[in-house]
């Protein structure tokens, strides 16, 4: 059987999900000591009818780490070479985005420059279901969840961004 670095082609490389879910960790446990709904400045904003109630962001953000987690772990497993080194960088610049959105919006309190960054991670969303998708169509696959959650909080962002 045709191997990858040294393991069966398509195997799971465990090492990859061991960094892969404590990245993930690491990257909610960074955006959750950010986030603060309780502030005055959050309390003040206008926000549109169709936010969802707080609680349900923690329970997607939850489910779509943990797509993530596997994803990294299916598509980066499978990868070789300078196409796996490029899927770990765009996943680090992905996860950086995207912790990032969260101390430029609840603590610089700067929606317009969240509104911005959040296309970032948009798009690095999207490279990522692209260039995941030779590797593991699955892995692939369970990025759209992150990617239609990001288009919506686009939306949330840029209409908080536009009526305060």
């Amino acid at each position: 059987m045709t191997t990858v670095a040294g393991r069966r082609a398509g195997a799971i490389d465990w090492r990859v999900a061991g960094v892969a879910v404590a990245v993930v960790i690491v990257v909610s446990l960074v955006g959750g000591l950010a986030t603060d709904t309780d502030s005055d400045w959050y309390r003040g904003l206008d926000r549109p009818s169709f936010q969802p109630p707080g609680a349900a962001f923690g329970i997607v953000w939850t489910a779509l780490y943990a797509l993530i987690a596997v994803s990294i772990t299916l598509t980066v497993s499978r990868a070789t070479g300078a196409e796996r080194r490029a899927l770990i960088g765009l996943w680090a610049a992905n996860l950086l985005v995207n912790v990032a959105w969260t101390w430029i919006f609840f603590q610089a309190h700067s929606p317009v420059a969240a509104g911005i960054e959040i296309l970032v991670l948009l798009g690095s969303t999207l490279a990522l279901i692209a260039r995941s998708a030779p590797w593991s169509r699955t892995g692939a696959l369970l990025l759209v969840p992150y990617a239609l959650w990001g288009a919506f909080a686009t939306v949330l962002t840029w209409t908080i961004a536009l009526s305060n």
